[in-house]
């Protein structure tokens, strides 16, 4: 076979699609979603940053359009959406959501209220100052690898030399596959006091660690109100965080009071906030509490300012707990400190962290100071030449001036070759065959102008050469000394510490569990009205009274039940739903009401209501259950007594539906009409009980094509009606016959 021919490889379809699966999982936990441990970023931050770095858009250079910036990422690093990187590059310019931000941007960069950025094309960015200095210097002194981009056209670092702790000052959340990261945001200054603790003595426990580290530090403030629980989180690196809005009361006019929210919790961020404003609403809706009279939010610019206004003599601490207990101003934060270490995810605490941050820190100042001696001691090299050709400056000069080539002259500066140049003297052949200068000090005198030559010069480059020596001394001690690194490490972190820590913003403490108590809802005994629209309604019984006839026209279902209690809808797919009678509009009989959509699972687009009963109904009575292909059964009412707002109340067949739910009991008679005109009477005794997880017993013949229309309850001897067509039908004048017959048929 020719190498040119295909070859056909015969493996195991699911061990390809195996393999397949584990390298896209691998390539998004490692290559998208998972920050590294060392500078705390993704590489889709990473990228962005490093192309700012390479564009020139620094901090003190103008704003440039972030289409540009995103453009150039995508195009040089980032091959993945325009979307995704421009996403990346506003969260990394918002306040609200980074311990500190890496971008400075200029434009709509979104709200805390969740409003999203202005399009890419009107927005401008450049980077921080604190990025410019602590996340992307030395990058030209070889301190990181550097690896090839997807098309091996430009080099990317693989790591960006930070110098603090990023994956603990900003946090990181990530959703990969299988795991996913979330870690909140620290305080600059506590997290470097760590780092300097753990560099001083790496035998540091985790709870040691804490007294520098208090915990987390939103950017949104709030309190954390479970401080006791955060050692566990701290040494696992994984746990709950109890967060809660920061509340204050002020006293208005007239004994009047009102509730300020002027911190929220950092999982309200976003739609959180508007869903809280709804929720409160909702409380006020039903008479959940009827001590707010307004709601306002007043926040701007300067921070958040919520305002509740309250009755005259509420209970403000009650209503504070129960704004902690019934909506996200108390809220958890998952914390699993997930992070890609040595090349793989792993979970790791706080210690566990800052470990790997220092290592780093190590790793980058001896690759940093080794290439400085090493540009320290070419220099050396280069000095020590220049000044020892000052000294046999006449001799170099005879020499240049008797070369033939600069090849020549370089043989005798390097190698003391004089065989092809013109001496002036015997003495000065023999002084230049002594020579032994370096090729690089050789280059130097060649290249060397003739000003180096004044007095004054000479000084500065003995001057010059001095500062080298204690430069090369430094270097030195420093690599070869653990002190002297750590130090140089902890006055970096020092200086920033010093440039752009800030106070904590998120206040740390042991809070009670919120108790509230609810106020008792009076029970009463209410009317259910539900139009053939499906809007639904409850009314007091004296209202119901009032307009009977209107009501009992207008409405299709109309229920007594107590406002406490519930409403069970029995739909054609066979499914049972339950809505509190609470969660429906009570007031007046013209109100609208609202869909009973609203207030259920129940979807009116797929299934139709075919009976509404009071929950109290199931503890004594037993439902007949009858469906379009003649299906029958009776059901003990106790098997819907269920706490689910949804269950299957009765199996069916393929393409068959529930037709009718009714109440039934023994002594009665059923009778049963198809569309096709047959009727069939029999004792309603005749169909077994069964459980609602059964489908049931034939209860008619059906002819080909027809369906089971309705079906008809009775007492014996009381006459009742039916209609055919035009035809009415006297339905206790019929025969009575067996179950599972094919009935009567009615000529319309």
């Amino acid at each position: 076979m020719s190498s040119s021919e295909p070859q056909i490889i015969r493996t195991e379809y699911s061990d390809l699609m195996k393999k397949s699966y584990i390298d896209y999982a691998m390539s998004v936990i490692i290559a998208r979603a998972l920050p590294d441990v060392r500078d705390g970023l993704k590489p889709v931050q990473r990228r962005t940053l490093y192309d700012m770095h390479e564009l020139g858009i620094r901090f003190d250079r103008p704003y440039r359009k972030c289409a540009r910036i995103v453009g150039d990422t995508m195009g040089k690093y980032h091959p993945h959406g325009d979307s995704s990187i421009y996403e990346a590059l506003v969260v990394m310019a918002q306040e609200f959501k980074k311990g500190m931000i890496l971008v400075d941007g200029h434009g709509n960069f979104g709200s805390i209220e969740g409003d999203g950025a202005a399009a890419m094309r009107y927005t401008e960015a450049r980077l921080a100052k604190f990025t410019q200095e602590a996340y992307l210097s030395d990058l030209d002194k070889n301190v990181v690898d550097f690896g090839p981009n997807f098309d091996e056209t430009e080099k990317e670092p693989l790591v960006l030399p930070v110098r603090v702790p990023n994956l603990l000052i900003n946090g990181a959340e990530g959703i990969a596959v299988g795991m996913a990261t979330s870690i909140p945001t620290h305080n600059l200054c506590e997290v470097i006091d760590a780092v300097k603790a753990y560099m001083k003595n790496d035998e540091i426990s985790t709870k040691q660690l804490m007294r520098y580290v208090k915990g987390p530090d939103f950017p949104t403030g709030g309190i954390v109100v479970n401080k006791d629980e955060l050692l566990n989180i701290y040494e696992t690196g994984q746990g709950k965080i109890k967060l809660r809005g920061k509340v204050e009361t002020e006293e208005l006019k007239g004994g009047k009071k009102q509730i300020v929210i002027t911190e929220i919790p950092y999982t309200m961020i976003g739609s959180g906030i508007g869903k809280f404003l709804n929720d409160v609403a909702n409380l006020v809706e039903t008479k959940k509490t009827t001590d707010i009279v307004d709601i306002s939010n007043q926040s701007s610019k300067e921070g958040i300012r919520i305002v509740l206004e309250l009755k005259k003599g509420a209970d403000v601490e009650n209503l504070k707990n129960m704004l902690y207990k019934k909506t996200r101003l108390e809220d958890t934060f998952g914390v699993n400190m997930l992070a890609v270490a040595n090349g793989r995810p792993e979970t790791l605490g706080l210690k566990a962290i800052i470990e790997h941050h220092v290592d780093f820190q190590f790793e980058l100042a001896t690759r940093k100071y080794k290439t400085l001696l090493a540009k320290e001691l070419e220099r050396k090299e280069v000095q020590e030449g220049l000044i020892k050709a000052c000294d046999v400056i006449d001799l170099i000069i005879e020499i240049l001036r008797g070369s033939k080539s600069v090849k020549d002259a370089r043989n005798c500066l390097v190698n003391g070759v004089t065989d092809n140049i013109k001496f002036k003297t015997a003495i000065s052949r023999k002084m230049a065959a002594m020579l032994r200068f370096t090729e690089r000090q050789a280059t130097a005198i060649l290249e060397m102008r003739l000003y180096k030559l004044i007095g004054l010069e000479i000084e500065a480059l003995q001057k010059e050469h001095e500062e080298t020596l204690k430069n090369i001394a430094r270097y030195e001690d420093i690599l070869n000394n653990y002190d002297s690194m750590s130090q140089v490490i902890i006055e970096e972190l020092d200086a920033f510490r010093k440039e752009y820590g800030r106070k904590r913003r998120t206040s740390i403490e042991n809070a009670e569990e919120a108790v509230f108590e609810e106020k008792k809802i009076e029970e009463q005994e209410v009317v259910f009205l539900m139009d053939r629209f499906g809007y639904a309604k409850t009314v007091d019984l004296s209202v119901y009274e009032r307009n009977k006839d209107a009501a009992d026209s207008e409405n299709k279902y109309i229920i007594h039940c107590m406002n406490t209690g519930k409403l069970c809808i029995f739909t054609d797919t066979g499914k049972m739903h339950q809505v509190k009678v609470l969660d429906l509009p009570y007031g007046k009989f013209r109100d609208k009401g609202t869909p009973i959509d609203n207030v259920s699972n129940y979807a009116s687009a797929d299934e139709q209501i075919v009976m509404v009963c009071d929950s109290e109904q199931m503890r004594y009575a037993k439902f007949l259950f009858a469906t379009k292909q003649g299906m029958v059964k009776r059901v003990e009412g106790t098997e819907f007594q269920v706490a689910k707002r949804t269950i299957a109340a009765t199996k069916l067949q393929e393409e068959d539906a529930v037709v009718s739910v009714q109440v039934a009991t023994e002594n009665q008679h059923i009778v049963m009409q198809t569309k096709g005109g047959y009727f069939l009477r029999f004792p309603a005794a005749e169909i077994p009980e069964k459980k609602k997880g059964a489908v049931g017993v034939r209860g008619m013949k059906l002819q080909k094509k027809d369906e089971l229309e309705c079906i008809y309850l009775f007492e014996e001897g009381t006459e009742t009606k039916g209609k055919f067509g035009e035809k009415e039908i006297v339905l206790n004048r019929l025969k009575i016959a067996k179950r599972d017959g094919t009935g009567t048929k009615s000529r319309g």
